[in-house]
């Protein structure tokens, strides 16, 4: 099946509309570090289980994280580990906003 140039657009929008949320980068950037299940993504995010599970499950609709339930648990790791490489796209921006800041108070 052919994908539209339309559609591909609207699936890069759904991606970037899931990194639209703070909470979610942070898991994604705790599981740059190796898989995770929700117990430990929830020490380390801060969040209830029930809200880093709700994050989670948008994750994975849009391809970036997958899941693998083990007896009782369900661990969590990137699908597409490139999106830290977007991380540093991101960080690059920022660091060329600052520095077209300072060149403007100069």
């Amino acid at each position: 099946m052919k994908v539209s140039k339309a559609q591909r657009f609207e699936a890069r929008a759904r991606i970037l509309r899931a990194l639209g949320n703070p909470n979610r980068l942070l898991i994604l950037d705790e599981l740059s570090t190796g898989e995770k299940c929700v117990a430990e993504l929830t020490e380390a995010v801060g969040l209830d289980m029930s809200t880093i599970s709700k994050h989670l499950s948008v994750l994975k609709s849009v391809g970036l994280v997958k899941d693998e339930r083990r007896a009782t648990q369900v661990f969590y790791s990137l699908l597409a580990p490139c999106v830290l490489s977007f991380f540093n796209c991101v960080e690059s921006v920022m660091e060329a906003q600052v520095q077209h800041q300072i060149q403007l108070v100069k």
